[in-house]
């Protein structure tokens, strides 16, 4: 006879195989060590799936030290991978980083590494730092600008908010275009049978 737990968890694993997972989404502007600074243009630079079912996605700006978040840009189209990001008086500090996600079902697609927001008097290095920061990226000229000012505030809206994607459906903005659905679906699916299974 087969161990009901045995067969649980080769269902529960089975489902967890077939569900779809999160695609591929890199930031690689900011990296590790970059200085932004205010009163100037800084690039944010990523590169994405194309097939991930993700046709936008939104960004904030986050910091370790303090509670907040400072909203960025809502409804990026994915077909962009880089943002000008203009800051005004943002508190200086080495423990920012951007968050990429949807906001409205809570998926995060990826996190920078951690930088520095210097203020617009402080020079980009340090004579006194054993290392050196990575060099900043020219601003895109190409690229979209958004400017954000002063601290952190949750209770703000995004600085901006792009036009709406064609050809995509309200649902597929609360589920992240479908995935997430499929694939709780099919650990539910999977659990029914498991059950099943353990009864039989």
């Amino acid at each position: 006879m087969v161990n009901t737990r045995t067969s649980s968890l080769f269902f529960l694993f089975s489902a967890l195989a077939i569900s779809p997972s999160s695609g591929y989404f890199v930031i690689n502007d900011p990296q590790l060590g970059t200085q932004w600074s205010n009163g100037q243009d800084n690039l944010a630079t990523w590169e994405k799936g194309v097939l991930d079912g993700i046709p936008y996605f939104d960004i904030e700006m986050a910091r370790l030290s303090q509670d907040g978040l400072t909203y960025v840009a809502s409804n990026v189209p994915a077909t962009t991978s880089s943002l000008n990001i203009h800051l005004q008086d943002v508190p200086p500090g080495d423990d920012y980083f951007l968050v990429f996600l949807n906001s409205t079902a809570g998926i995060m697609h990826s996190t920078s590494k951690r930088f520095t927001i210097l203020s617009s008097s402080s020079p980009t290095s340090s004579s006194s730092s054993t290392t050196t920061p990575p060099p900043l990226p020219n601003p895109n000229p190409n690229a979209p600008t958004v400017t954000i000012s002063g601290s952190p505030n949750p209770t703000q809206p995004f600085a901006t908010t792009f036009a709406a994607v064609g050809n995509v459906g309200v649902s597929d903005r609360r589920i992240g275009g479908g995935g997430v659905g499929w694939g709780l679906g099919g650990v539910v699916v999977m659990g029914v049978m498991s059950g099943l299974c353990a009864v039989w």
